[in-house]
């Protein structure tokens, strides 16, 4: 039973280590780095996901920070496969902000 809820505890972690959104990507005492996705059309600052960095940030500093900066992070490419059979490569853009506590 023991390997059973390991391995469920596993295979939680691996499934939201996928999940698309905001993540504290660098953690430090006084603050951190988070990123987050957005798509070109919409934009950085009106992305849907913008509102979960900065709930990291709240929750990071108990609702007191300033942003130092930021601007676009390094992204990823991937390959996505269609119904069809096809295949299109897919470019995914990243937000960062810097932020420290006060």
């Amino acid at each position: 039973m023991k390997i059973w809820s390991s391995l469920a505890i596993f295979f939680v972690i691996a499934v939201s280590g996928c999940a698309d959104g905001a993540k504290l990507v660098q953690e430090r005492a006084n603050g951190g780095v988070v990123i987050y996705p957005f798509k070109g059309e919409v934009g950085a600052i009106a992305a849907a996901s913008r509102k979960d960095a900065l709930a990291l940030m709240k929750e990071k500093c108990n609702d007191r920070y300033s942003i130092l900066r930021e601007g676009e992070a390094r992204g990823r490419s991937r390959i996505a496969s269609s119904v069809e059979g096809a295949q299109e490569l897919v470019q995914e853009r990243r937000w960062g902000i810097e932020f420290q506590c006060k």
